[in-house]
Order: structure tokens, then C-alpha cells, then sequence
């Protein structure tokens, strides 16, 4: 049997998963990046995108993230997400009604601040959108 890694992935509100793993694949800001058992040590940021957890030889869970930290040592990978999603529990209205509150809020800002904000929800609404595909 091969080595697992721990796989944690935490929302703001809950520890959502908990498991050891073969490999997690996540969608990381310079890049996606797997880890596997006895990688080694980093932190980086984590990109809105979808987190592929391999087991037993097959994927074994797709969720959307929409951003967030990464921190993965030799035996853990520990993702804290700013939201996360299964996959399969994305709608097309969910992702239509997030891309339009994104390019409303692109409308309506006012400040360079607001402006940077609405763009990154015009992100992670284009990769929710991906994710379903």
C-alpha cells in the first residue's frame, strides 16, 4: 500500500475534510501543484479553482475553492479556504447569480479598492463556472 498524506481542507466556518489520501491536486497561484506523501515543506496562496483529491487509483473528490491559503509539509496537505464547494453541488444558477453580482459590483464601484474587489469576484465567479465543466 502506498504512503498517504493527510489531506485537511477548513472553511471559516468548519473543518469540511479529514482524511489521508494518495494525492491532493490544488489550484495553487503560481500554478497547480500536487502533493503527495513526503513533499516538501511549503505554504502558498491557493488560486479560485477545484482541489482533486486522488484514492485507491482514481479521483476521488472535486472541490471548488475560492481562494485561500495552502500549507503542506511531509505528511499533511492543510487547505484554508475563503469558500468551498463539491463540485457536483454547483448549479448553473449558482454560477450565473455569482457572475452577475460580480459584474454589478464591477458597475457600481466607485473607489480603486472596490474596483480590485469586484475583479476578484469576477474571478472566482469564471472559475465556478469552469469547475462545472
Amino acid at each position: 500500500m502506498a504512503e498517504k498524506i493527510q489531506f485537511e481542507l477548513v472553511s471559516p466556518a468548519k473543518l469540511l475534510v479529514s482524511s489521508p489520501v494518495d494525492m491532493v491536486v490544488v489550484p495553487g497561484s503560481e500554478g497547480d501543484f500536487g502533493a503527495l506523501a513526503r513533499h516538501a515543506p511549503m505554504i502558498t496562496t491557493v488560486r479560485p479553482g477545484v482541489i482533486v483529491v486522488h484514492d485507491g487509483g482514481k479521483e476521488s473528490s472535486k472541490t471548488f475553492v475560492a481562494g485561500g491559503f495552502a500549507e503542506v509539509n511531509e505528511e499533511r496537505v492543510t487547505v484554508l479556504a475563503e469558500e468551498a464547494i463539491p463540485v457536483s453541488d454547483i448549479t448553473a444558477e449558482m454560477a450565473a447569480a455569482r457572475a452577475k453580482a460580480a459584474k454589478e459590483a464591477l458597475s457600481d464601484a466607485k473607489t480603486e479598492r472596490e474596483r480590485v474587489k469586484a475583479e476578484r469576484l469576477i474571478l472566482i465567479a469564471e472559475a465556478m463556472e469552469a469547475a462545472r465543466h
